[in-house]
């Protein structure tokens, strides 16, 4: 589940929201975006029902379910992307076309684990 915080929520709604969100068994995950905070909601689906009653606390936009695995890394949830820098030398998730080789071959479950992360 993802909650969307207000785009004005305060400091104190956001750790009120993550304090309510352990206490329900899940382990919170933040996203500092530019104009507003989105709070991933990690844990066993069949308690979700119980992460909907977030959506009345102060600072909350809205709660919304998760209907693809990959939701939290998506544009629908950080539109500015996001790049990683390896060893201040490569970035990936720029502009720039980056190509990922081996000196071994890969098998195709390996190779599948790698486009996967």
């Amino acid at each position: 589940m993802i909650i969307v915080m207000k785009a004005k929520a305060k400091k104190e709604e956001l750790e009120e929201v993550v304090k309510k969100i352990e206490k329900l068994g899940y382990k919170p995950h933040i996203i500092q975006g530019v104009e507003r905070s989105v709070i991933g909601a990690v844990g066993d689906e069949r308690g979700k029902a119980k992460l909907q009653s977030l959506e009345v606390l102060s600072g909350v936009d809205k709660v919304v379910p998760i209907l693809k695995p990959y939701k939290l890394a998506s544009r629908d949830i950080k539109p500015e992307g996001t790049v990683v820098s390896i060893d201040g030398r490569v970035e990936i998730g720029g502009n720039k076309i980056v190509v990922i080789s081996a000196a071994v071959p890969l098998s195709p479950g390996l190779l599948h684990t790698v486009f996967k992360a």
